[in-house]
């Protein structure tokens, strides 16, 4: 008689960029997921709405991605050629649904379904299994019985409106709201505004609304180091910036020199104290702001930096400096955001603020059985949707029985090691414990599934692909190369990585040499890389003799 094994059924809570990848990764390692969304459309943070809602990401209407397509796409399905390289929220709707079309992930999907409890079954300790209780567009309450609970749903829905903080503000007669709530400059044509925050959101805000406001003023406490989304030749920052050949050098080079050069390099295209951004911290402390108008419009006076505020006086507000701007008509809070996940058990929650205790920023490790992750809970100087790829190939395989963590203890250990890394750039033990470094994190959760490469033998085996892997781009094919959930197109889309950056631009005749693509690849990054490396090596041993 033959035995039936029922597939694991897992609950993927959220239908975004982390919820998709979920989905996918569920079906390549044999799980049966079931996806919850509670809006009528996939995409999570990137599905625009002209009106926030309660407990979802938000999203401003001239929002562009910092992160080039060719760094942020998933590992095993490209954006296509003709796609711009730095993406809006339309075409990134769009890429999300070619990739739910081409692996058939819409099937499993059900919207407009909010869930509301996610809590353990009395047997968890020998099932793992969890018990989801789900709400329907018609009202209608279900509970369903899981082997495994993937958390997709997003972590900048909860925005942080320090009201208290700002004397008067109770006089105020004006618009206050956060940046959760803006969706374009057109309420502030002609008027006088003032922003508080100059993240990467605040630096957007901030530029739209200075070309339709009378005066936009840029209200902040440490100041910033800005950075544009090109740089040399007009190449994506991040795809020049995140390869392991630089990790590496910076690695051996002390971080007082990396700090100068880095900031005498960003103060040669602006003077950042000149300009009013000069922040507190060093460039390498903190993550930089994103910004390719920002100082332009400081330039065109258009926009005004200014200190933090100190108080308000009905419609006058002072700033820390002494200075006062009358007549200010609005003003919008981008204060960050804190996370909440209500429909967990709130025994994962360690401290008073809530934090989540994570693993590599996925498991919980006073779990008895790992049949919970959540997924793109991060924040880092890359971007996010590789990582939470990498972390639902992880989740996947755990669930499934495939890997398996370590014990508890050593698991805690990790954890608080991380968090104490982080304290001194980012005093919040709740914010600390976000933070991760970009290439390291994604070559840790890939030797957990077997798929990091391995650079000495791809420099034997095949110097082409090694050459690129170390020197070039960390694109996310390179984790689709070996291993579980290898992709035969990974080897091809890391060798014309930069052809697709080109296409988008290639708009207008011009003769080109017929070496074009390998000296566009080996001439801008490639030599320029192998030049640091040797560099770096020549320096070892003067900084092993330094004492």
């Amino acid at each position: 008689m033959t035995k039936i094994i029922m597939a694991k059924r897992v609950a993927v809570i959220g239908a975004g960029s982390s919820g998709l990848t979920s989905i996918k990764c569920c079906l390549d390692e044999g799980l049966e997921p079931v996806c919850f969304e509670s809006s009528d459309d996939i995409g999570g943070l990137w599905n625009f709405k002209a009106q926030p809602e309660a407990d979802r990401c938000s999203i401003y209407r001239s929002v562009i991605v910092n992160t080039s397509k060719e760094m942020m796409c998933y590992s095993d399905f490209p954006m296509p050629d003709h796609f711009p390289n730095f993406v809006n929220n339309s075409t990134i709707m769009q890429y999300f649904r070619l990739y739910a079309e081409h692996f058939s992930l819409l099937k499993h999907i059900h919207f407009q379904t909010t869930v509301r409890s996610v809590r353990q079954r009395p047997d968890f300790s020998n099932s793992g299994q969890w018990e989801v209780v789900t709400v329907d567009r018609g009202g209608r309450e279900e509970t369903h019985v899981f082997d495994g609970v993937l958390v997709c749903a997003g972590h900048y829905t909860q925005p942080i409106k320090p009201l208290s903080d700002f004397s008067g503000i109770d006089t105020f007669p004006g618009t206050i709201i956060h940046s959760w709530e803006y969706k374009d400059p057109d309420p502030y044509l002609g008027k006088r505004v003032v922003v508080v925050g100059i993240g990467n959101s605040g630096g957007d805000i901030a530029v739209d609304l200075s070309r339709a406001c009378e005066k936009t003023f840029l209200s902040t406490r440490k100041g910033a180091w800005v950075i544009g989304r090109v740089v040399d030749r007009g190449l994506p920052l991040d795809m020049i910036m995140m390869t392991r050949a630089r990790d590496l050098f910076y690695w051996l080079l002390p971080r007082a020199l990396l700090n100068l050069i880095w900031e005498r390099t960003l103060n040669q295209r602006h003077d950042h104290k000149l300009y009013g951004l000069q922040p507190v911290h060093r460039i390498l402390d903190q993550r930089v702001v994103i910004n390719d108008d920002l100082p332009g419009r400081i330039l065109l006076g258009e926009l005004v930096m200014k200190p933090n505020v100190q108080k308000f006086q009905g419609s006058t507000v002072v700033f820390d400096d002494g200075t006062v701007e009358e007549k200010i008509d609005a003003v919008i809070l981008c204060t960050g955001y804190d996370y909440r996940f209500p429909f967990l058990p709130t025994s994962l929650s360690s401290g008073s603020d809530g934090d989540l205790k994570l693993y590599r920023r996925i498991f919980p490790p006073s779990l008895e059985r790992p049949t919970l992750a959540i997924l793109g809970l991060i924040q880092t100087k890359g971007p996010i949707m590789p990582a939470a790829e990498l972390q639902a190939r992880w989740a996947t395989r755990v669930i499934a029985g495939l890997n398996h963590l370590p014990p508890a203890e050593k698991m805690d250990k990790t954890i608080e090691k991380h968090v104490q890394a982080n304290l001194k750039s980012y005093p919040w033990p709740k914010v600390a414990a976000l933070q991760v470094d970009h290439i390291p994190y994604l070559d840790a959760i890939a030797k957990e599934v077997g798929v990091c490469p391995n650079i000495a033998w791809l420099l034997l085996r095949d110097p082409a692909v090694g050459f690129r892997v170390f020197f070039g781009p960390c694109s996310p094919y390179q984790f689709r190369l070996n291993g579980p959930g290898h992709w035969s197109g990974a080897r091809q889309a890391i060798l014309t990585q930069w052809d697709r950056v080109a296409k988008p631009m290639k708009t207008r005749p011009i003769p080109e040499p017929s070496s074009f693509s390998l000296f566009f690849w080996l001439g801008l990054s490639g030599g320029a890389a192998l030049i640091f490396a040797l560099m770096a090596m020549r320096m070892i041993p003067l900084f092993l003799n330094s004492d």
